[in-house]
């Protein structure tokens, strides 16, 4: 077993060598300054969907302010002897309000320190990074934006599900999964008539309810659906149904968050991409460099 003075070394040592890796792609790493508030996307999950500047921020945060959907291996990648602050927020649970976050991020800025506001996906697609910078200039804090990779494009990517695909689909929609009778709800009728794919995040809760108001929206009972479940992860599941049958389907095979669900043509497009690169690949189970896992068999369901 190592000595804690090792294990610092060597942690030193690697920190060290990102930060020359940092240098040498971008020719210089972006300086964090004491007493400013990166927010930053830390991409739906896999660590090599990092970008460069989202290291450059864990390599000097002093404060890591994280969801609860940041893999533990991008939490790893911090700064040795940086504070590690939870702040996650899941739905339906206890958990600490926006307001308290954005309070935190001032005073761990007006402390002086390099504060990392780290988000899943991307900040400003539903991580209320929005609401944070507002809270920020009002304190006169100075603030970075880090995009990410989001999980509503990453997720389908992985899965094998194009955002789009010519000829089929010339938009694609990003919603919140409220439910139709929740308040601020979507008007599902109206996304039903474009007849271009949906894709929700944090849907599986109302998921049912949502089906129902597309399908009375005029959408079609047999539109193809699929649930990706802890997207680009080596425990990624996909399920593919249909409009009419996903949210039972979901249920019976024991689909949990977090998860994206992906309503539209494009999830038909899926498996003729896994069949096209089992056969490039001499008939392999996964398609090279996506992730992606085999289809999973919807259980059979009633209409």
């Amino acid at each position: 077993m190592r000595s804690d003075r090792s294990q610092s070394a060597a942690t030193g040592g690697v920190e060290a060598s990102g930060t020359q890796a940092l240098t040498a792609l971008r020719g210089h790493s972006p300086a964090f300054a004491p007493g400013e508030v990166w927010l930053v996307g830390a991409g739906p999950g896999d660590p090599g969907l990092l970008t460069l500047d989202a290291l450059a921020g864990l390599l000097q945060a002093d404060v890591v302010v994280h969801d609860a959907l940041v893999d533990a291996r991008v939490l790893a990648l911090a700064r040795s002897g940086a504070q590690m602050q939870f702040a996650g927020k899941r739905g339906g649970k206890p958990s600490i309000t926006q307001e308290d976050i954005s309070a935190q991020l001032v005073a761990f800025a007006r402390r002086g320190l390099r504060v990392l506001r780290l988000k899943g996906g991307d900040p400003f697609v539903f991580g209320r990074g929005g609401e944070e910078i507002l809270a920020l200039a009002a304190a006169g804090v100075p603030f970075r934006v880090v995009p990410g990779v989001t999980a509503g494009l990453g997720g389908l990517a992985s899965a094998c599900i194009p955002a789009t695909m010519r000829g089929v689909n010339q938009a694609i929609i990003l919603a919140t999964g409220h439910g139709p009778d929740e308040e601020g709800s979507i008007d599902w009728s109206a996304l039903a008539r474009t007849r271009q794919p949906i894709v929700l995040y944090m849907g599986l809760r109302n998921l049912e309810n949502i089906a129902t108001a597309l399908l009375h929206g005029g959408l079609p009972a047999s539109t193809p659906a699929a649930v990706i479940a802890s997207a680009t992860l080596a425990d990624q599941q996909v399920l593919v149904s249909t409009l009419a049958c996903i949210a039972s389907d979901a249920r019976t095979a024991n689909f949990a968050a977090p998860a994206i669900v992906v309503i539209g043509d494009v999830v038909r497009t899926r498996q003729q991409l896994l069949d096209a690169s089992a056969q490039v690949a001499h008939d392999t189970t996964i398609a090279p460099g996506s992730g992606a896992t085999l289809p999973r068999e919807s259980p059979a369901c009633e209409d």
